[in-house]
């Protein structure tokens, strides 16, 4: 079972009412969401931990969750509010307003940590995935830090930070030093090429990465929008070409690309400590391929809608 970890919100998207005015609608999102509602959709085991409210907005989150398959053993319910996202796009671009304060996923303390299965159990959890805004503010922030510190000696962990700049707005000193410990834990990292130079400066992609598997993961999953992906690890620099679609808007894009990779791993049995730490090039072959087709659907329709597996 891959278990992702992190926030859960309602993203309130741009539309035209049958009037011709603008109005906004809601959806189910948040990054760490998007991943495990894709590996559902992947066939990949899918569970998700986050604070979900028990409100309305919080019921319509779960449920999603259910409809793709995703395992909700794992949330942990309150009844503070649900985060919403106001999301904006501009040539096809997504920019957010959120409003987070005292909400079920911002509060979320290391006492609601779940135990997680191991050893032989048919549903242990094998890799936890971290990312996105839930790794900027306390206590949530700390909390997944603390899964992962707990977790990352006996099980694969792969983070993407999905940095928004202006989110982190004046705690980027204590955001980045989050950052770094948590890579440093992972074995498996993905930045979007912006992420890799807001983190690592100028300077060729690759060259950056190898400088991210230094502190410690074992591969790193670098997506360049229009110019496809790379992995790179000590052995290797595997690149993709992205696929050619009409793009509806680009939400939930990476969100899905981490699904295709950890969905790619998981079949080839490559979800353990040892694995990941020697990967061959057709593994990372196949990874880059399943995230690339499945981000590629995503981003021909409007907002995070992932692909099932009969759709690739």
């Amino acid at each position: 079972m891959i278990l992702s970890c992190g926030e859960a919100l309602i993203d309130m998207l741009p539309r035209v009412t049958t009037e011709g005015e603008a109005a906004f609608a809601p959806y189910a999102g948040g990054a760490v969401f998007n991943t495990a509602i894709a590996l559902g959709r992947l066939g990949a085991p899918s569970a998700f931990f986050s604070g979900v409210s028990t409100d309305m907005l919080g019921e319509i989150l779960a449920e999603t969750l259910r409809a793709s398959k995703v395992d909700t053993r794992f949330l942990a319910r309150s009844e503070r509010p649900t985060t919403v996202a106001f999301v904006q796009l501009v040539n096809g671009q997504a920019t957010y307003a959120f409003y987070d304060e005292a909400t079920a996923g911002r509060m979320l303390s290391v006492d609601q940590l779940p135990d997680l299965p191991a050893g032989d159990l048919p549903d242990r959890v094998d890799a936890l995935f971290f990312g996105g805004i839930s790794l900027v503010n306390d206590p949530a922030a700390a909390t997944y830090e603390a899964l992962q510190a707990r977790e990352a000696g006996a099980r694969v962990t792969m983070i993407d930070p999905n940095i928004r700049p202006g989110f982190i707005a004046g705690r980027e000193a204590d955001y980045r030093a989050r950052i770094g410990r948590m890579i440093a834990r992972a074995d498996i990292v993905k930045l979007s090429d912006e992420d890799l130079h807001w983190l690592e400066g100028p300077g060729e992609l690759t060259d950056l990465a190898r400088g991210i598997l230094a502190r410690g993961p074992k591969v790193v999953f670098v997506t360049e929008g229009a110019d496809g992906a790379r992995a790179v690890t000590a052995a290797h620099d595997r690149r993709a070409p992205a696929r050619r679609v009409t793009v509806a808007d680009t939400v939930g894009a990476g969100d899905t690309f981490n699904a295709g990779v950890l969905a790619a791993l998981h079949e080839a049995g490559a979800l353990t400590k040892p694995a990941i730490a020697d990967l061959p090039a057709a593994t990372l072959d196949a990874a880059l391929d399943l995230g690339i087709r499945a981000a590629a659907v995503t981003v021909s329709r409007p907002g995070a809608n992932p692909p099932w597996r009969a759709e690739l």
